[in-house]
């Protein structure tokens, strides 16, 4: 039986992104993933990258697909998004992967159906890091699937499986490429806040380089690049809460308060503010 796609719940009018008006929004759109503009040239010099694992399509017809993607995932069309990245194999891996991740994050409420995209997610990005292996993206996305994926396990399974390292390296290799890589910085920061608050700070830092310092700064470092991303402020609010418990109660709440705000620029971060909401109710 297929798996159900549940419809984005809010109102998507404000996120259509028709025509131009995708390329003028997407620098504000992808502020977060340094997703590069998928036009032709793009998407020449993806296809040429890809080699063999590249779909049968033009530079134009490529862009075109790619863009139609983008415009479904903005939109809130979740499964038109991740049907059309898959369908173009590790070259639409990174809008195929957001798509279905973020609605199994948010729309999603079983976890044995959260594991199973998550595991789905890592597979598309494992090809496309393996393929496209100079695109930010390709690591990025690797890191977001994986890191889902340990959350919904328990700490011992997820070390035991290496997720912890893998998670690790490709977020390392993101921001050697792509060194203002906001959602980078902010799972980087997540990553040092988990392990410190289920491990320790001694042998995660001993074991897996975690530290509160290091979490502090990354978190740091994406509130200034995406001063108005719903998700730094609510990841924020997380790393507070995982390094300080009630001690930062306080001010952990006020990060969800100011994602809680923001107004969203697509149904992401509709969905990003609308979690926010929850937690301060």
């Amino acid at each position: 039986m297929a798996a159900k796609w549940t419809a984005f719940p809010h109102d998507a009018k404000g996120f259509a992104y028709a025509g131009d008006a995708l390329k003028k929004a997407w620098p504000q759109l992808h502020a977060g993933d340094c997703e590069p503009f998928p036009d032709a040239k793009h998407a020449a010099a993806l296809l040429k990258a890809a080699g063999k694992a590249a779909p049968k399509l033009d530079a134009d017809a490529l862009a075109e697909a790619l863009q139609g993607a983008w415009r479904a995932f903005h939109h809130g069309d979740f499964k038109a998004a991740f049907d059309a990245g898959e369908k173009l194999g590790p070259i639409g891996a990174s809008v195929a992967v957001k798509a279905i991740g973020i609605h199994a994050t948010y729309l999603v409420g079983s976890d044995a159906e959260k594991l199973k995209r998550f595991e789905q997610a890592a597979q598309l990005a494992e090809a496309a890091a393996k393929a496209l292996p100079a695109e930010a993206n390709s690591h990025y996305r690797l890191a977001f699937a994986l890191g889902r994926y340990s959350q919904g396990l328990s700490i011992v399974q997820a070390l035991k499986e290496g997720i912890a390292t893998k998670v690790r390296t490709a977020l390392d290799t993101t921001l050697e490429l792509a060194p203002k890589h906001a959602e980078a910085h902010t799972a980087m920061a997540v990553y040092h806040a988990e392990i410190v608050n289920k491990i320790g700070a001694l042998i995660g830092g001993m074991t897996y380089g975690a530290k509160p310092a290091e979490a502090e700064k990354h978190i740091k470092t994406a509130l200034k690049l995406t001063p108005n991303s719903p998700i730094a402020h609510i990841e924020h609010g997380n790393v507070l809460m995982l390094l300080y418990g009630d001690k930062k109660e306080d001010d952990a709440a006020a990060a969800y308060e100011k994602a809680a705000k923001i107004k969203p620029v697509d149904a992401m971060e509709a969905l990003d503010a609308a979690y926010a909401r929850e937690q301060i109710e």
